[in-house]
């Protein structure tokens, strides 16, 4: 078996499939797998030689959750996701035992505005900053003088997993905008929100909501092709390299897919 120092074994709970290669999960280690909201967990299969094949996933639930929460897409040709998409209820993974990163919130710069874009599965650190945020407010833990602009690309809108979570919480918190956008809208012609690549329309938002490079972190999460224009406008804009945060899911040619 792997590893026990490394990994641990952790059963699948409960899991919701949002299109044919969109779903999520939620996975409950058998001990506790402290984070931060913005932060992601490697876990994956055993593979031959009792090697595990891994990959890092963002985490999106809270820190105050019990259960670790992740929204996976399936890539055709790729070597992991396949294998966890047949996986259900019941099933364990093998999980890496410390989470890591540093995507998450800015808490150094004193900026007031936080404008957080993604695509598709890229929404996750988001939806767990959300939570963890509206959780310290709703008990006082937390003052919010600060703003949340969301902007989330996709192809189609069934591929916007999280929108009634984010469109309902920022009705509840009058610092959170989310904006949707979809780049195919002939295919989904019920589709009455914005259309257009996110990348196309950082700037569109960013002039029209105020976000200011001097008040402003920008966050981009997802696609690597996304995320390299997306921080070129930016920087055309002014933003300076401390003010933008990246978090790509996977390297430049492997398993990209359109948003």
């Amino acid at each position: 078996m792997p590893a026990p120092d490394k990994y641990m074994s952790a059963p699948i709970v409960s899991r919701t499939d949002y299109a044919p290669t969109l779903w999520s999960v939620r996975i409950k280690p058998p001990e506790e797998l402290p984070f931060r909201a913005g932060q992601y967990v490697a876990f994956g299969v055993q593979d031959h030689d009792d090697k595990v094949l891994e990959r890092a996933f963002s985490i999106v639930s809270s820190p105050y959750e019990p259960e670790l929460e992740f929204f996976i897409e399936k890539v055709p040709e790729g070597a992991l996701s396949p294998r966890l998409h047949v996986l259900q209820v019941g099933d364990c993974v093998w999980m890496r035992r410390k989470a890591k990163g540093i995507f998450n919130l800015d808490a150094k710069s004193g900026h007031t505005d936080h404008f957080l874009v993604s695509t598709v599965t890229g929404i996750a650190p988001y939806i767990s900053m959300v939570r963890t945020l509206g959780k310290d407010l709703r008990e006082g833990r937390l003052q919010m003088p600060q703003r949340f602009v969301i902007l989330q690309g996709a192809a189609r809108s069934e591929e916007f997993a999280y929108d009634k979570e984010l469109r309902a919480a920022a009705a509840e918190h009058d610092w959170i905008t989310y904006v949707p956008t979809v780049s195919r809208p002939w295919e989904d012609p019920e589709w009455q929100g914005e259309r257009g690549r996110v990348d196309d329309l950082v700037r569109k938002y960013a002039d029209n909501l105020g976000l200011r490079p001097e008040t402003t972190t920008a966050y981009l999460c997802g696609n690597p092709g996304m995320i390299v224009n997306a921080r070129d406008i930016l920087k055309r804009r002014g933003f300076d390299h401390g003010s933008i945060k990246e978090e790509t899911y996977w390297a430049p040619g492997e398993g990209e897919v359109e948003y």
